[in-house]
């Protein structure tokens, strides 16, 4: 018998903790209390994997692969390598992917089976108690970890028409004919390149005027115009009014500049988000609070408004990320188990990459962000078409951003557009771990031709200006170095 948070865990308990979703967040937290001692179970209602290797990060990036491939191909002539017009074997590409993920997912469910697993849609019937099918069960502490789904339909005549979500993109038989992609965020951006480059004509719509609405607005319109050299038309600050059927076709009818227009073809793909897969669970009768589309509310602890239920990963709509979701279950078990009080801390954690092409991968605080909160900032960006390692192997898309405190030099946070920086982040995250300065990162050693030294550049113009501007109020000197806020 257990004895975990000051509890026994009695006979009116069946368990120490029960951890609701077995995704990658709730595998992190009944691994995480189990190591602890508790008695945990594990309740999901399938399939068992999670989002993020059945029908997320892991598919996208498998396919992705492929589409990535024809396009260095079709661009190896830049390197003096002749090659013929790349084309997709659609059927071999969903074949390897589901293969792919069969594996990812057999591994993740062998671990799963090592807890008690009771596989069923859960709904709470009292603040300690959970019904499973026609099962009761009984404990003192809770970790909710129940993900998301795609945010239903949000325009007229969508529903009739008829449209793919994400689940469905990344399992076709064969691809659209042609492709009209609703959304601007990371899903869209993703797929919508892919389908391009196997070869689907295809047409974002977006409501904003660049893509990534989200992130510093250098990024967005970077991204958008790359896109568009890509020959993918991208529709901007148009206001969709509805869906309709156009003969064997699909149309979507937007305002744009007070005209209305709109686009067709074959197949819709409806890319705008998703929601916190709250249905269902009764969470009123445990005395938790959520909203259907915020999520459930928690508290740094990771508690909802029932201080022995916790909330984790996607359901909570915080950030969206797996390695979020598995900091935020560790956390959770570690306080649910010990009475504990443990904050989670997001500045590093939020840090996130976007697998199009040219990559974008963003650590710490952006522009937008510091100018919310009104903290004054430094910043130095620097192009990839002027790095040398780039533009030896041809990748001279993008640039570097770098962010830094102007007192002390602090690496406040950093954004990379461009080749391989899904890996370049990294370096910016580890220097933001110990609390790095910018003198700080030009003193590490950069091995060259790397691609990893471009970040050295934004560093050095940085120490450049925190060193002017200190010589400058040396000698008395009036100069603003600092991006201030209003």
């Amino acid at each position: 018998m257990n004895n975990v948070n000051g509890q026994t865990a009695a006979q009116k308990n069946d368990y120490d903790l029960l951890v609701v979703g077995g995704g990658s967040g709730g595998y992190a937290a009944a691994r995480t209390a189990r190591a602890l001692g508790a008695n945990v179970a594990i309740v999901d209602q399938g399939p068992l994997g999670g989002l993020c290797i059945l029908r997320g990060c892991m598919p996208s990036k498998t396919l992705i692969a492929t589409s990535d491939l024809m396009h260095e191909i079709r661009e190896a002539g830049g390197l003096g390598v002749r090659a013929a017009e790349p084309r997709v074997d659609f059927r071999a590409t969903i074949e390897r992917k589901r293969e792919v993920i069969r594996g990812f997912a057999d591994y993740r469910i062998e671990g799963l089976q090592t807890f008690e697993l009771i596989e069923g849609p859960a709904r709470f019937l009292s603040d300690r108690e959970l019904a499973v099918g026609d099962r009761v069960l009984r404990a003192p502490n809770f970790i909710i970890a129940t993900g998301s789904v795609v945010a239903p339909p949000a325009f007229p005549g969508l529903s009739e028409v008829g449209y793919i979500d994400s689940d469905a993109a990344l399992d076709l038989d064969a691809p659209p004919k042609s492709l009209i992609v609703l959304g601007g965020g990371y899903v869209a951006i993703e797929l919508g390149q892919f389908f391009a480059r196997i070869g689907v004509p295809t047409t974002i719509v977006i409501r904003s005027p660049r893509l990534l609405t989200a992130a510093d607005n250098d990024i967005g319109e970077a991204l958008t115009g790359y896109l568009r050299d890509e020959g993918i038309r991208i529709v901007t600050e148009a206001k969709i009014e509805r869906a309709e059927r156009a003969g064997d076709r699909k149309r979507i009818v937007y305002r744009k500049d007070g005209a209305e227009a709109s686009v067709e073809a074959q197949e819709i793909f409806y890319a705008l988000g998703r929601v916190p897969n709250i249905e269902g669970l009764d969470l009123e009768k445990a005395g938790v609070r959520s909203h259907p589309v915020a999520g459930i509310e928690v508290d740094a602890t990771m508690r909802t408004s029932n201080r022995c239920i916790f909330a984790i990963g996607d359901v909570i709509g915080k950030y969206p990320l797996v390695h979020v979701a598995i900091q935020e279950g560790e956390i959770a078990a570690r306080n649910a188990m010990t009475n504990g009080h443990i904050e989670i801390d997001y500045t590093l954690s939020k840090a996130h990459t976007i697998f199009s092409d040219p990559q974008v991968a963003i650590a710490g605080e952006t522009e937008k962000e510091l100018q919310a909160s009104g903290v004054a900032y430094l910043k130095a960006v620097f192009p990839f078409d002027d790095h040398g390692k780039a533009i030896s192997i041809g990748k001279t898309k993008g640039f570097v951003k770098m962010l830094a405190a102007p007192d002390d030099g602090r690496i406040l946070g950093a954004a990379v557009l461009g080749a391989q920086a899904s890996d370049l982040i990294h370096e910016v995250l580890v220097a933001m771990y110990f609390r790095a300065t910018v003198f700080d990162f030009v003193r590490v050693p950069h091995l060259h031709p790397t691609m990893a030294e471009i970040l050295t550049n934004p560093a050095e113009e940085l120490v450049v200006q925190i060193e002017g501007a200190r010589m400058a109020a040396a000698r008395g000197d009036l100069q603003v170095t600092a991006v201030v806020p209003s």
